[in-house]
């Protein structure tokens, strides 16, 4: 992005787009909420990003097909208003990943609000070799075990050997591999029919990995930063 498409309106947007932080490692540190989604555009050139298929077809064309757009309606005195909300997760494969959601009247609207949110919502997840069975030292999956709940919804994510893959929910692995994770088991408890509880169900999980602090002696096969020149 370049400097005149953008007029940064905060005092951390004026230090990104003046070269004081210059990276989003920088940020994301010192714990300072972002406010503007152009400072994540502006520092992170590699980021990808996936609708999660929240919504489901109905009628006889539907036939309970999963779609992007979850369609809602609510029955006034005018009428019916019809409202679609969608969720997308952004990450660069690389420990950063956040997830957001939106809704409104027309499906675009709403893709821009969830697109929106995610990047405010940025988080850098710890890596790690937390699998007994495995011990490589390399940062292929969650270091230790964690949980997150939303709702009736827990999840518990747990370490595994390299190879394994990512024998989760196709969601949950959409939001695991997005963040730079390889492999992992999953286990739920709770409506687990209930995609968006099960969605914040994983951040919150992957939240309590950013923020869990460790033991001196366990932080050797931990990585909470980019892999600069490991094997991934």
């Amino acid at each position: 992005m370049s400097d005149n498409q953008w007029i940064p309106r905060t005092s951390l947007g004026k230090k990104v787009i003046d070269g004081e932080i210059k990276s989003i490692d920088e940020i994301l540190a010192t714990g300072k909420k972002i406010l503007e989604p152009e400072i994540v555009d502006y520092l992170i050139a590699d980021l990808e990003n996936e609708f999660l298929l929240i919504g489901q077809g109905k009628g006889r064309f539907g036939r309970g097909q999963r779609r992007i757009a979850r369609n809602t309606q609510l029955v006034t005195r005018n009428g019916t208003v019809m409202s679609f909300g969608t969720c997308v997760v952004v990450g660069n494969n690389d420990g950063i990943v956040g997830i957001g959601f939106g809704k409104s009247r027309d499906t675009n609207p709403s893709k821009d609000k969830a697109m929106k949110g995610a990047k405010l919502s940025l988080i850098r997840v710890k890596r790690g070799c937390g699998s007994w069975e495995c011990g490589c030292n390399l940062p292929h999956t969650v270091p230790y075990l964690v949980e997150g709940k939303s709702g009736s919804t827990q999840i518990t994510l747990l370490p595994a050997p390299r190879g394994t893959g990512l024998v989760c929910h196709e969601d949950v692995a959409r939001i695991l591999k997005l963040a730079g994770y390889k492999d992992v088991w999953m286990q739920v408890k709770g409506k687990t029919s209930t995609r968006i509880n099960l969605i914040k169900a994983t951040f919150d999980a992957l939240r309590k990995l950013s923020y869990t602090k460790v033991l001196m002696n366990e932080e050797g096969n931990i990585v909470s930063g980019p892999l600069a020149n490991s094997n991934k």
